[in-house]
């Protein structure tokens, strides 16, 4: 379910290590990739299994020359919860007006319901960006189906590789 957008830009309060506020334009211009991790709600449990599971696997990413972002659609203070419970080693931002939601076009499932809200309607996506002449551009993007649809930090791992693969 890869899918390929026009060149992308947001800047966003950040919780955790790195640039507060983040602004993707600026961030990506230090790195080959950037890797957003949109979670759907700070309480969606499979979204902090996945925050930390990528923390975990995180030197694979830093491997790879690849910076991972990942953006949680709640005000500051909330997302921060997460950030001292999990001690994340890459960014962490809030989000409370879904902007990189409407950036990337986030599935949202249910119709008016699930915009009413975020726990029941959205539906993580994972956004591979990097830099380009124009700024920063989505060269793949994996957008779920349901709460449990998402790619594996392996799966990621492969697709950084292709794409390195393919820029060179």
């Amino acid at each position: 379910m890869a899918r390929t957008r026009a060149t992308v830009d947001f800047s966003l309060p950040n919780v955790g290590p790195g640039p507060d506020p983040l602004a993707l334009s600026e961030f990506v211009t230090e790195h080959d990739f950037v890797v957003i991790y949109l979670q759907r709600d700070h309480r969606c449990t499979n979204c902090r299994k996945q925050v930390q599971r990528v923390a975990d696997r995180y030197d694979g990413f830093r491997d790879r020359n690849a910076a991972v972002v990942s953006v949680v659609p709640e005000p500051r203070e909330t997302v921060q919860s997460w950030q001292e419970r999990y001690d994340l080693p890459y960014p962490l931002l809030a989000d409370p007006d879904a902007a990189a939601d409407e950036t990337f076009d986030q599935p949202v499932r249910f119709g008016f319901l699930g915009d009413l809200s975020d726990f029941i309607g959205r539906m993580p996506e994972v956004v591979v960006v990097t830099e380009r002449p124009n700024g920063p551009e989505v060269v793949w993007s994996y957008a779920g189906r349901s709460t449990f649809d998402r790619p594996s930090v392996d799966e990621v791992f492969d697709v950084l590789d292709d794409l390195r693969e393919g820029a060179t």
